[in-house]
């Protein structure tokens, strides 16, 4: 058996095309583009590059963009400043708000995450929209889990009924791509052409017998940071396996999976690269003018008559020339209303004691 390969990059450019006419819309109704402003901490060379590809796709079709560059000298207070002086349009419009991870280890990630408003956190990490997805009713979703789920559908690849086995448990793809596997589809919507209705299983660093649990997977899904780790005995005979991790190898990016012998044995497989990072940065891009990133309303999806409750279709004219302002920003049609220039409530910060003991890095999984 040879696995069928599934393109990131041919997909990301096919979901840029469909959003750059809907960016034209957003520009046409606000007299401007819609503007994504990102905050990068310190000169990590994967952060900078992965950055460099969001601005790049953004340009492409017609969303401003701007990325404040902070030394990683940074103490907490000032990041969560320079994030209060954006949310105060203090550096241009921004309709989106994006930090870059990872953080230096010195500052308080939770507390710099929880500062950006709920309402322009394009990334999905405030724990507000962390529990609408909980809830099945999403505003944004973590891109990389997004993008996850459209490579799937996209792919033609059935989750109804089948069972998913999602390797890392991360806030960042683990958690939310299981949330969004085993949920409802939308009203009138299958769940095979949502990405829905799986039946899902998290493994991580303490599953016992990992092999053991991989080895059922319908869809396998590995999240980890770990080259090579999933190899062909752990992979049940064609399987679609997605590979998130990104891990550099002497001088060569390698995914999680074993590629080579795992093709032999999968029916639909992901390569690294080209296959989800692309994605990540596709899912991404229509979030500054507030379109759900989720597979329920791509254009496929809502040609068939899916809609997120409480969200009219960008292409009607009616739900486009009635879209809710604020004095800074604006708020989508699926998004909850909002104060303007609402202020999160204080972070609790629950970053580990000096000492103690730190999650395994397959918890905190690099996007691919």
């Amino acid at each position: 058996m040879t696995a069928r390969l599934l393109d990131g990059r041919a997909l990301a450019a096919r979901i840029e095309q469909d959003i750059r006419a809907e960016v034209e819309t957003f520009a046409a109704m606000r007299g401007r583009a819609p503007r994504l402003v990102v905050v990068l901490v310190g000169d990590l060379a994967a952060s900078g590059s992965y950055v460099t590809s969001k601005a790049a796709a953004a340009t492409r079709v017609g969303i401003a963009s701007e990325v404040l560059r902070v030394p990683d000298t940074a103490q907490t207070g000032e990041l969560v400043a320079l994030i209060e002086a954006i949310v105060r349009d203090e550096h241009g419009p921004a309709d989106g708000i994006l930090v870059q991870l990872p953080l230096p280890a010195h500052v308080d990630q939770v507390a710099v995450l929880d500062a950006v408003p709920p309402d322009r956190d394009v990334d999905g990490f405030h724990p507000q929209n962390a529990g609408l997805l909980s809830q099945g009713r999403p505003r944004f979703i973590p891109c990389t889990a997004a993008g996850v789920q459209r490579m799937l559908v996209d792919g033609g690849i059935p989750t109804a009924g089948r069972h998913a086995v999602i390797v890392g448990r991360s806030d960042i793809v683990g958690k939310p791509l299981a949330l969004l596997l085993s949920a409802r589809p939308p009203a009138g919507v299958t769940g095979d052409a949502a990405g829905c209705d799986a039946t899902v299983t998290i493994c991580h660093s303490r599953s016992a017998d990992l092999a053991a649990i991989t080895s059922q997977a319908d869809i396998l899904v590995a999240a980890v940071g770990r080259a090579g780790l999933i190899t062909a005995e752990m992979v049940k005979p064609g399987a679609a396996v997605i590979d998130v991790g990104i891990n550099r190898v002497d001088g060569k990016l390698i995914g999680d999976v074993a590629f080579a012998e795992v093709s032999r044995v999968a029916g639909w497989i992901s390569p690294v690269p080209g296959g989800v990072g692309p994605l990540t940065v596709a899912m991404l891009l229509p979030t500054p003018y507030w379109r759900p990133n989720c597979v329920w309303d791509a254009p496929e999806a809502r040609s068939a008559g899916a809609v997120l409750p409480g969200n009219p279709p960008l292409s009607d004219a009616a739900a486009v020339t009635t879209l809710p302002t604020r004095t800074t920003g604006m708020i989508g049609p699926s998004s909850p209303s909002l104060p303007a220039r609402a202020q999160p409530a204080p972070a609790v910060v629950r970053r580990p004691a000096v000492g103690a003991a730190v999650p395994a890095s397959d918890d905190f999984p690099v996007p691919a």
